[in-house]
């Protein structure tokens, strides 16, 4: 690997880095109960702002990964290929049908700013979608697969490893809300569904799952 290449690749990865630590920080309940304690005025607008904030910081790391992408480590073969795009394509249909499970306007924050909603807490009740019943966060489920059924070159292998650490590290910090937010019941699904790998022997019928959420109480 040439000296070029290392100091791309360790760039990347600091820029990965520090927005990890930003983006968890701006989604911690911690920061949040301060910005609520010290600009109250601000909360409504809070959702909004993180999500566009995301997605500006974003930007430099997709410039710099198209601007330095080059030759993929390896290459499918034909049949693979074909393979690896039917899954992508099935991916991305199966993440816009799970949208339906989801409150995207308040996922977004256009709610919160619309209505005046300064609570600290998502406003989210808890839900068992289809693709719930199998893992407990689909959508890192969903982009694990996404950015490892390409050929990748080594810029696009660093932005793959970063993703999926920040994934399963990620889902951990969220679970710790999800039970603040959800409780026992949320105990028990976390228990009788994996959190990011679908396995056979552990999953929810849709009666189950009907049952679990009969149990639920919103705690806010």
């Amino acid at each position: 690997m040439s000296s070029s290449m290392s100091t791309q690749i360790f760039i990347l990865f600091s820029l990965w880095l520090v927005y990890f630590v930003l983006h968890s920080v701006m989604a911690s309940l911690r920061l949040k109960s301060w910005v609520a304690r010290h600009f109250s005025t601000l909360m409504p607008a809070y959702r909004l702002m993180f999500n566009t904030l995301s997605a500006i910081l974003l930007l430099p790391i997709l410039w710099l990964s198209f601007r330095w992408q080059g030759e993929p480590l390896w290459h499918w073969s034909t049949p693979i290929w074909w393979l690896m795009m039917m899954i992508s394509v099935a991916t991305v249909i199966a993440f816009f049908i799970s949208l339906r499970y989801y409150d995207m306007d308040e996922f977004m924050g256009f709610k919160q700013w619309r209505e005046g909603i300064d609570a600290v807490e998502d406003q989210e009740h808890f839900v068992i979608g289809d693709f719930h019943r199998f893992v407990r966060h689909p959508w890192y489920s969903m982009g694990i697969i996404l950015v490892w059924s390409r050929e990748l070159d080594p810029i696009m292998l660093t932005n793959a490893v970063m993703i999926t650490l920040y994934f399963v590290i990620g889902s951990l910090f969220e679970e710790r809300k999800l039970l603040r937010y959800h409780g026992d019941v949320y105990r028990q699904y976390r228990q009788r569904v994996p959190a990011l790998i679908p396995r056979p022997w552990r999953f929810l019928t849709r009666q189950q799952a009907a049952d679990l959420l009969a149990q639920y109480s919103p705690m806010h």
